[in-house]
């Protein structure tokens, strides 16, 4: 018999992922903070828990996705959470991207009332989370991970077990560093297209199957040249994974350049109000620089 589910955190990826979750059939019990984001799901099919403690009782395998380190700490072990409602040998997923050390502070005091723990962070953006397609980094104990993969395989389409719990947090930060340091790329070079009189779409098709592509190239690159600015990851929420890089780079004593780099441009950008703007918005930081824009015909 398939294990229950319960899911914590209904934002930009949570919605996405629950859906999935409902379609593979699992029984699913959700709760959000703003209630209203349960009625889509609860409509689709899903429970709805008066709290996340409430979520913990009716659920073999607790899934966390929100926002912060110290929402994390909240939903588990807060007044009413997830810690005060498991069963002994319950298994917590947490699939948000926060700090590895408190991950693993997390997890030893689960641990103290046996319970387990998942450091599951994911990637692939908002469509990855609708199309069930994320890349899903798993820290943990190899059986739990075993155990965990027919959820796992309902939202991701790469699953892999990284090491040990904290460590799949540690690999969603080196995926960070190489998504914002590829989309400066990216925002660099549309710009020099642009003052350079080329046409946009030509030139992504040009070199989107090259040497140069990437994944941000293929998905961002377009909605840059059609200054489409929907998220699919926000600003704010690009921010505070990069302070994550930047305060473990700075534990272990490692140089993050481009991290850094990349965040002071994110800020300029913050101070205008763009937080909820997606990620691939920093070309407008360059662009501010340069005093032109993407999509604009030059001499107009």
């Amino acid at each position: 018999m398939a294990e229950t589910v319960g899911f914590i955190g209904l934002g930009i990826m949570g919605q996405g992922m629950a859906r999935n979750l409902l379609q593979a059939g699992f029984d699913v019990t959700v709760w959000n903070r703003t209630a209203a984001k349960m009625e889509p799901l609860v409509a689709d099919g899903a429970k709805a828990a008066e709290s996340p403690a409430d979520v913990a009782a009716r659920s073999d395998i607790i899934i966390t996705c929100v926002s912060d380190t110290p929402d994390v700490e909240e939903v588990i072990l807060g007044e009413d959470g997830v810690i005060y409602g498991a069963r002994e040998g319950s298994l917590v997923v947490d699939m948000s991207t926060i700090s590895p050390q408190a991950t693993r502070d997390i997890a030893a005091q689960l641990a103290e009332k046996g319970l387990h723990m998942l450091d599951a962070p994911i990637s692939g953006g908002s469509e990855g989370a609708a199309n069930g397609t994320l890349s899903i980094m798993v820290g943990g104990d190899a059986a739990q991970v075993q155990r965990a993969m027919p959820v796992f395989e309902a939202m991701g389409k790469t699953i892999t077990h990284v090491g040990p719990v904290g460590a799949g947090q540690t690999v969603k930060l080196v995926n960070q560093i190489l998504v914002v340091i590829n989309m400066l790329g990216v925002s660099e070079a549309l710009l020099f297209a642009q003052a350079g009189g080329l046409d946009m779409r030509t030139t992504l098709d040009a070199v989107t199957q090259g040497a140069a592509g990437s994944w941000m190239l293929s998905n961002r690159g377009p909605q840059v040249a059609q200054r489409d600015w929907r998220p699919g990851f926000t600003i704010d929420l690009q921010q505070k994974d990069l302070r994550l890089v930047l305060e473990a780079a700075d534990q272990m004593g490692i140089p993050a350049l481009g991290t850094a780099t990349v965040f002071n441009l994110y800020r300029t950008l913050q101070s205008q109000g763009l937080g909820e703007e997606g990620n691939h918005a920093l070309v407008k930081a360059l662009e501010n620089l340069a005093g032109l824009k993407i999509g604009e015909v030059p001499g107009t």
